[in-house]
């Protein structure tokens, strides 16, 4: 069973505000690895950026819709 979100009379997806909230967890997540140096073993730092937001928003995702 789908879950919706009423915001100002219109109806949202729950994954829009997960989405937006893993966004933020993947932004701390990010600084994170950028402070302890996890970027210097990586081929391509934004690749793992990208990765590592479908991997949070997934698992948002997963919590929800179970």
């Amino acid at each position: 069973m789908p879950r919706d979100l009423a915001m100002f009379g219109a109806y949202l997806p729950a994954m829009v505000p997960l989405c937006v909230g893993g966004a933020a967890l993947t932004w701390l997540l990010d600084r994170l690895f950028a402070a302890v140096g996890l970027y210097r073993f990586v081929w391509h730092p934004s690749l793992v950026r990208a990765s590592l937001l479908v991997i949070v928003c997934g698992a948002l995702g997963l919590a929800v819709y179970r």
